[in-house]
């Protein structure tokens, strides 16, 4: 009860700023957490050719909505909330606005274009509508809960947050379970439940900015997004396109295995989301200080925290392939090391492009992702044909490694253009770091092959950490005093 009480009155002392991250990395880890733990569930009363259907779609969805939103929702809006901090309401109103004729013209396209569209995004008619009414609407939920973080208030997007996360999958087994067309039934599922809490969203929007379009407001996102959108449809391509390809060049079943693995590969993403929510503005308030010391330290040992739990995801990915799917997934376990490695070096990207966004070059932003994207999709094209699905999740990593590179050159130029020091990143130990990451995720093709060599190495860890927990802990409250 004490322990309770204590934690209750720390929690009420903290400011609405701190709580209000606390609730919004609660939020990011809730709804992966339940989007994560329901996989297992679709898995089983879904054919690999309908969960590999589902996934094309998903993939479609995302890529379509760069186009169609132009990724308001992100760099432009906290600019905007500031720059037009009086006339907030107005601007996310006018912003559904510009995303309904975007939307709209991107609609008169497909009509025009009708049988050649079905068949490129591999859709009929009717799901491909449904697409476009996903694509209508959502952009509000992102809309509202940006101004919402933008403003600390937590409590409503845990509401919604809860009330999405757990009626998506829910109505989907309720309605793939008594449906003959699984794979359709799951996307109408998804599409009701974001019609109704989207929709609803931009309605009140609507209704409380009263108006559709403000001239001043959609000539400055435009002018402020239209650069970023090689970057945001780039980011995408790197994520999305290896299941289209493998959709189209060998089948959906193949899609499906891919994808469940993909998805247990990215799983350490919600770490590392919850890391960046932290560290991105204190890294920005050390810059501003000239604190580079703090940040080379700092780094350092969240880079080396990042590492291990990647290497531990890839020790108990055949455990974790087990409970997530069926047998018929087994030979997908070797996706889950090179994607998780991946997520590694997605992370150091990240801490590297912090320089980048402070110092507004969003051209190195651009040309990195562009390069990556197209990298990828050659590299696709290649090796899929050649070695099959499991090649994807390879080509990924190395163009996730390249794209690090990039935006470590990209940052050391920025350092230097501001002198600021190049030695902000101890970049030998993070080279180090990822180069026995990459080793052993290459080791894994062997491992997995061998139970009892596994279960060894994971007992000698387990008890070095159990040795070095007290330096542990010095580490990990040393990491928590200086972001905090």
């Amino acid at each position: 009860m004490k322990l309770i009480c204590s934690i209750k009155d720390k929690y009420q002392n903290i400011s609405v700023q701190v709580r209000a991250s606390l609730w919004f990395a609660f939020c990011s880890i809730l709804q992966r957490g339940i989007s994560f733990i329901t996989v297992p569930v679709f898995t089983r009363i879904m054919s690999k050719e309908q969960y590999g259907y589902y996934s094309t779609y998903i993939s479609w969805y995302s890529i379509l909505l760069v186009f169609t939103s132009m990724s308001l929702y992100y760099g432009v809006f906290n600019n905007a909330m500031i720059k037009f901090k009086d006339d907030r309401k107005r601007y996310i109103s006018s912003m559904q606005g510009l995303v309904c004729i975007l939307t709209g013209i991107m609609f008169l396209f497909y009509l025009v274009s009708m049988p050649y569209a079905n068949r490129m995004l591999g859709m009929t008619t009717p799901l491909v509508l449904m697409l476009f009414a996903e694509l209508m609407v959502t952009p509000a939920l992102q809309f509202w809960s940006a101004y919402n973080r933008f403003e600390y208030k937590y409590k409503n997007i845990v509401a919604v947050t809860l009330i999405k996360s757990i009626a998506n999958p829910l109505l989907g087994i309720v309605l793939v379970v008594f449906s003959e067309d699984k794979a359709v039934a799951r996307i109408i599922s998804t599409v009701i439940i974001e019609v109704i809490v989207c929709g609803s969203i931009a309605t009140y929007q609507f209704f409380k900015g009263k108006c559709f379009c403000v001239k001043e407001y959609w000539k400055y996102a435009f002018c402020f997004n239209l650069p970023l959108i090689p970057h945001y449809l780039s980011g995408q391509i790197l994520n999305q396109s290896d299941r289209i390809m493998i959709s189209q060049m060998i089948g959906n079943s193949e899609v499906a295995m891919y994808s469940v693995a993909y998805g247990i590969g990215l799983f350490m993403n919600i770490f590392t989301q919850a890391i960046n929510g932290s560290y991105t503005p204190w890294f920005y308030q050390n810059i501003e200080k000239r604190g580079y010391q703090g940040i080379r330290k700092i780094t350092t040992l969240i880079s080396f925290l990042m590492a291990l739990l990647v290497i531990g995801l890839m020790f108990l990915a055949p455990e974790i392939m087990t409970i997530m799917a069926s047998y018929e997934y087994r030979e997908a376990v070797y996706i889950i090391p090179p994607i998780a490695a991946s997520v590694f070096f997605t992370f150091l990207y990240n801490i590297f492009a912090n320089v980048e966004f402070y110092f507004e070059r969003k051209y190195y932003v651009m040309l990195g992702s562009i390069i990556a994207a197209v990298t990828n999709l050659i590299l696709n094209f290649i090796f899929i044909k050649i070695f099959g699905y499991i090649a994807a999740a390879y080509t990924t990593l190395v163009c996730y490694i390249m794209y690090c590179g990039m935006h470590y050159i990209f940052a050391m130029r920025v350092c230097r253009v501001n002198n600021i020091p190049t030695s902000i990143f101890h970049i030998k130990l993070l080279t180090l770091l990822g180069l026995v990451v990459i080793a052993i995720g290459i080791s894994m093709n062997l491992m997995y092959q061998s139970r009892t060599q596994r279960y060894v190495m994971i007992l000698c860890v387990a008890i070095i950490c159990m040795i070095k927990r007290e330096q542990l802990k010095i580490i990990f409250n040393n990491i928590f005093d200086e972001i905090r």
